[in-house]
């Protein structure tokens, strides 16, 4: 699970690198973002039907393999429509270690103990998140961008070594007539409600995180190394958030999962806000306190929101329910982050005469630090709106799960559960 947001937040400061050897095409360099997170979200719902089928523990396997499989053919990779090519099949065997991983932690916990074992899943993402920028921009400056891959090459051969201290499967009977890929869970208002919180961070934050970089290289003229150390504050704090939430919630009694997930928000939005204040002339330290702020905002749930959606379904019903969750989260972030990068590129295009020039400036290159800065501040203002509003709608979902109707709604009781974490905190 650590290889993971490496694979998301590294992959972009090497940007800049990969256009001057391997070419500038906007589409294919954008592939080398996008067809990650594109595949990853598509085969997380085929690897949760699979996943309950084959075994979680098997099914996490098979994706550090694809991992390292992948990471080889990145390396090597003579052009760019290689290295797109490996960055697809990384993404398929990173829904393999996301389903598999999320679902073998599931059915081994229950109660506090699961809480504790997903706020510790969500410390090591944060830890991924935290070490991507700065270790890819390592990596880089000092072995060149094929580092990068090679290392969450190198990562998967010690997840393949250690995956036989894994717990062994427990398989649940499945129906007959079940769905390859399964949406059944989000009939579950709470359900529902839990994994649009990582959409609004998909927005808010990880597409920041995705693309900081490169604008930290057009507006300011940064390096690959130099971008790695000043994104620290946007990744240290997903760090120490995760455990922070899990405490509070478990010792204090008035604050629900539910409060730490509006905090989130409010903090996310806070702090998108903030990067308006990135421009050629401004000074780089005003950037730091709306990075702490965008930390946070999304570390904070990011230990509570696994836990919470598996143990609102049933058991046997976890492989499909971490597929539907990791399919909203990663397919929320290939299309924002997607999003993020066309919409750069055409407004970059129409603001530049010199078509050449827009590509290399979309890439990070310099020549227009105040048409990148300009566009920047367009597309932010829309960062923080979307999840303003996603915060309505699951603030919406949660008072109709809460409400006496709501369990009529469904013919299964075990989707109408109570807030797991907060039934604990309550008693």
């Amino acid at each position: 699970m650590f290889v993971l947001p490496i694979s998301i937040a590294g992959t972009a400061i090497a940007l800049p690198d990969i256009s001057r050897d391997l070419g500038d095409s906007p589409t294919a360099l954008q592939w080398v973002v996008n067809g990650f997170n594109v595949s990853f979200a598509l085969f997380t719902l085929v690897w949760g039907a699979l996943s309950d089928r084959l075994g979680h523990k098997r099914t996490f396997m098979i994706g550090s393999l694809f991992i390292l499989g992948a990471s080889v053919l990145s390396v090597v990779s003579p052009n760019l429509y290689v290295l797109d090519a490996g960055r697809l099949l990384a993404g398929v065997g990173g829904a393999a270690v996301a389903t598999g991983g999320t679902a073998l932690l599931s059915n081994a916990y229950s109660g506090a103990r699961r809480a504790r074992a997903f706020a510790l899943l969500g410390t090591t993402v944060g830890l991924g998140l935290a070490a991507g920028p700065t270790l890819s921009g390592g990596l880089v400056t000092f072995v060149g961008w094929q580092g990068v891959f090679a290392a969450a090459g190198a990562i998967s051969i010690v997840a393949l070594l250690a995956g036989g201290a894994l717990p062994k499967d427990h398989r649940h009977p499945v129906e007959g007539n079940r769905k390859l890929i399964d949406f059944s869970p989000v009939r579950n208002r709470y359900f529902l409600a839990v994994i649009l919180v990582p959409v609004a961070g998909s927005l808010g934050y990880v597409t920041l995180l995705t693309y900081l970089p490169v604008a930290l290289s057009a507006v300011l003229g940064m390096s690959a190394g130099q971008a790695g150390v000043f994104l620290l504050p946007l990744t240290l704090p997903v760090l120490v958030a995760p455990v922070l939430a899990t405490t509070l919630v478990h010792r204090v009694r008035r604050i629900t999962p539910m409060v730490i997930i509006n905090v989130s928000l409010v903090v996310l939005v806070v702090g998108d806000l903030g990067m308006l204040l990135l421009g050629p002339d401004a000074p780089k330290w005003t950037l730091v306190l709306p990075m702490v702020l965008l930390g946070f905002g999304w570390g904070l749930p990011i230990g509570l929101i696994d836990g919470e959606a598996l143990a609102a379904v049933p058991a046997r019903s976890a492989g499909a329910a971490a597929g539907v969750l990791n399919f909203v989260r990663l397919g929320s972030e290939a299309a924002a982050v997607g999003v993020y990068a066309a919409v750069t590129a055409g407004l970059l295009s129409a603001r530049i005469d010199d078509p050449g020039l827009a590509r290399k400036v979309s890439a990070g290159g310099s020549g227009a630090a105040g048409a990148y800065a300009e566009v920047f501040h367009l597309v932010v203002i829309a960062l923080a709106l979307l999840p303003l509003l996603l915060a309505v709608v699951i603030n919406v979902l949660h008072r109709a799960h809460k409400s006496p109707a709501a369990g009529t709604l469904s013919a299964d009781p075990d989707q109408h559960q109570e807030d797991p974490i907060a039934d604990q905190v309550g008693t």
